[in-house]
């Protein structure tokens, strides 16, 4: 019978030599695996990348999504360097958007679809509106700052008629 150390040892080694796999070539499986499919949980990386000979944990995979800038957009992960590009225009995005709020005088509120908020947010920088003077997105949520009550009162209507079409 193996122990724990001996199974961890063997399943983290390159098949038939022995040698110890990087971080960094399951990294690039990662990234390959991202790249070639649709995936939306990650209980699915980790079963490919086990299948490709990784050893790896549900905390080892979060940790490599972190660092390699994956994003969530929409159900699926995407890299980093892939999301920003067929987001473009806020036509795109709209049926993202779930609610648009007021919080003070110069702060919006937009909820999103769950893991769409980046995409939102990006779609709104790149529309370059000249009220808005900056967003900051999580995986739902987008703030948005303008400088003054009536830009954030046109921001406001123009992200509420973006919603409602």
């Amino acid at each position: 019978m193996h122990n724990a150390r001996t199974f961890m040892h063997a399943a983290s080694t390159v098949p038939g030599s022995g040698a110890p796999r990087a971080p960094d070539d399951r990294r690039e499986t990662l990234r390959r695996i991202i790249r070639e499919g649709d995936i939306g949980r990650q209980a699915e990386l980790v079963r490919r990348l086990k299948r490709a000979g990784h050893a790896v944990t549900q905390s080892s995979v979060s940790r490599d999504l972190r660092d390699l800038g994956v994003a969530k957009v929409g159900d699926r992960y995407v890299l980093a360097e892939d999301a920003a590009a067929p987001v473009a225009n806020l036509a795109a995005v709209a049926a993202f958007v779930q609610e648009v709020v007021s919080a003070g005088p110069n702060l919006s509120v937009v909820r999103t679809t769950i893991g769409s908020a980046q995409s939102v947010a990006l779609a709104i920088d790149r529309a370059r509106w000249p009220q808005v003077v900056g967003t900051i997105s999580g995986d739902d949520t987008i703030f948005i700052a303008t400088a003054t009550a009536r830009a954030q009162r046109t921001v406001l209507d123009r992200l509420r008629a973006l919603a409602s079409r």
